[in-house]
């Protein structure tokens, strides 16, 4: 398990709050997680966002930083 899924597991929740924020046209379809179908998610956002996979993966982690407000 990757330190990515880790904290998609954790603070999800707060995660999707903020990819609403940036991304308005995603849905709660799109944002919903499944512990174990990661790679669904991923895809769902990939094909959403017109990303890859390794975009997609750094959008979350940039999104999962604290920030220093």
């Amino acid at each position: 398990m990757s330190a990515t899924t880790d904290k998609l597991k954790g603070n999800w929740n707060e995660l999707k709050g903020k990819l609403k924020q940036e991304y308005a046209d995603l849905t709660d379809n799109d944002l919903l997680y499944v512990e174990g179908k990661e790679d669904e998610l991923y895809g769902r956002l990939q094909q959403k966002l017109g990303q890859s996979k390794e975009e997609v993966h750094s959008t979350l982690e940039r999104l999962g930083k604290p920030t220093n407000k």
